[in-house]
């Protein structure tokens, strides 16, 4: 019997599809690291588990490529399309304190 073969990338997206907290886990995870850029990959790689860049854009109410050129490596997004490009996802920005240990 011959198996179907899958990327890394799309049993990922399989994987955030099925499992939207994973997918909130990960920004999280992503945000508390504080890398612009990795944000951007991060946002552009969870939009593929959304629909594509094209339905996260339609969602968002963000033009197509306005979002292309927000996820790139040097977008800047405003908090505005953020929120909108999360909300398509499912998902919203959140504040939270930093917790510090006393020594």
């Amino acid at each position: 019997m011959h198996k179907a073969h899958r990327t890394h990338e799309e049993a990922t997206v399989e994987m955030f599809r099925a499992d939207p907290d994973l997918a909130a886990e990960y920004l999280n995870s992503v945000l508390a690291d504080g890398d612009e850029t990795d944000l951007m990959l991060a946002l552009r790689s969870l939009s593929k588990a959304y629909g594509g860049v094209q339905e996260v854009a339609r969602q968002a109410e963000v033009n197509a490529h306005t979002l292309y050129r927000t996820l790139s490596e040097q977008g800047n997004p405003e908090l505005k399309t953020l929120s909108a490009i999360l909300k398509a996802m499912g998902m919203r920005l959140a504040v939270e304190p930093i917790r510090h240990s006393h020594a």
